[in-house]
């Protein structure tokens, strides 16, 4: 028989962030696969597990190397970081699905990093907002800038993941760029760095700032509408409720 393949989101990085049903079902599977560095964010917690990583770009055969353990009587895991419905592999898995129709899969949510980031900033997301991604790795350019500029003039909140790298060093002065179009310069914005992990950190600045801030992968970047504001130290944006 064959075995059962979760794909769970194992929250923004600390264990305590994780889901009691993700925790749950890890422990009783046979085998962990995911990203080389987010099964190292875990391993400590279940190091008596089977564990297949792969770098970066190797979703795919990820994805078919969970797919295959499943397939030969393994209850097997399939992680990401946040929640797997959230940029994880929970899509590209149910793509991949047909090849081994035998395997049962079971979607398991998890923490996603706006909901985390924004929770370390007070309240930037609690009206309408929209979640984008500024890696180009599998979206175009143009794609991205259009998503940006739409969501700027429809002020939404926004929150931005993957808002730089090394070879993507002005992504994110470009997409403020396009934001200010729409948006005053004063937009209260945050940052927050390392989501769960050592080194967490937020910062409240402007849009203005925000253009010019420094971010990597392990930042996520909140925008906030025309009514958002700072509120002592917190980033807030009213759902307007009568005080």
């Amino acid at each position: 028989m064959a075995g059962k393949l979760y794909v769970i989101g194992i929250g923004p990085g600390g264990y305590e962030d994780m889901t009691i049903r993700a925790a749950g079902i890890l422990k009783e599977c046979q085998v962990i696969a995911g990203y080389t560095l987010y099964v190292d964010l875990i391993r400590e917690h279940f190091g008596e597990k089977e564990f297949l990583a792969t770098p970066m770009k190797q979703e795919t055969e990820r994805c078919r190397m969970a797919l295959k353990a499943a397939a030969e009587g393994k209850d097997v895991a399939m992680i990401s970081s946040g929640d797997p419905g959230v940029y994880g592999m929970a899509g590209l898995i149910l793509e991949l699905a047909g090849e081994y129709p035998q395997v049962e899969i079971q979607v398991i949510p998890g923490v996603t990093a706006a909901c985390a980031g924004g929770a370390l900033l007070g309240a930037p997301l609690i009206h309408d907002f929209a979640v984008i991604s500024l890696s180009d790795l599998l979206t175009p350019m143009e794609t991205i800038e259009k998503r940006i500029r739409a969501a700027a003039e429809a002020d939404f909140a926004i929150c931005i993941y993957n808002p730089s790298s090394k070879k993507r060093g002005d992504y994110l002065h470009r997409a403020c760029s396009w934001m200010l179009e729409s948006r005053s310069p004063e937009t209260v914005c945050g940052i927050v760095r390392n989501i769960g992990r050592e080194g967490e950190a937020m910062e409240i600045m402007t849009l203005k700032e925000l253009a010019e801030a420094r971010t990597d992968m392990f930042s996520t970047v909140f925008i906030g509408n025309s009514a958002t504001r700072k509120i002592g130290n917190r980033m807030v944006t009213p759902r307007g409720y009568r005080l």
